[in-house]
């Protein structure tokens, strides 16, 4: 079954956020757009170039009135080693998220039981809660932030424009399309 539309599980976790351990609940993730970004493990190979990533994009995903909450199994404690540690990951104003006991990989159904990591999963999540873009990969293909900051701008752009929808590679400010009758058969 597809996650579209459907809204998050609850949950309850500890994060590391900008020095200090946070709690972070699904409530968090309401009100406002959120990324939930998954990832197999810290100290890792793929995963640091993934979030510096979004690290060297957050502003951009603020300007947007996007949190992003990166997440794996470990724990907030190996997410503070891993930070104070990697000169990649000491770039990271967001929250990191650690999960060891796979609750909310498994809410996202990203996790990977006979090893129990996450699997690579971005979700971005409106603010009634509800998961409006998903997006796996394999653990050897890292994503890349401006591609989603692209898709979160059309989600966003889709959710306040009723009636509208963005075709492939839309950009903001470029054309979309109002879905009719007229429309069939002529794109």
């Amino acid at each position: 079954m597809s996650l579209i539309n459907t809204e998050i599980k609850p949950f309850k976790a500890s994060a590391f956020k900008n020095g200090a351990f946070v709690d972070v609940t699904d409530a968090d993730l309401k009100g406002k757009w959120s990324v939930v970004f998954f990832y197999p493990a810290d100290f890792t190979f793929v995963c640091p170039t993934e979030l510096e990533d979004l690290a060297d994009n957050y502003a951009e995903f603020q300007k947007l009135g996007v949190e992003i909450y990166s997440v794996s199994t470990d724990t907030h404690f190996c997410h503070k080693a891993w930070h104070d540690s990697s000169p990649a990951i000491k770039k990271i104003q967001y929250t990191m998220v650690g999960d060891p006991t796979g609750v909310i990989s498994r809410n996202f159904e990203v996790m990977i039981e006979d090893v129990g990591l996450a699997d690579r999963g971005t979700f971005v999540v409106d603010p009634d809660g509800k998961i409006q873009i998903v997006e796996i990969t394999a653990g050897g293909i890292g994503r890349d932030a401006k591609e989603l900051l692209r898709k979160v701008k059309a989600a966003q752009y889709v959710a306040s424009h009723p009636g509208e929808v963005c075709p492939a590679k839309w950009k903001e400010g470029e054309k979309t399309l109002a879905p009719s009758l007229d429309l069939v058969g002529k794109i």
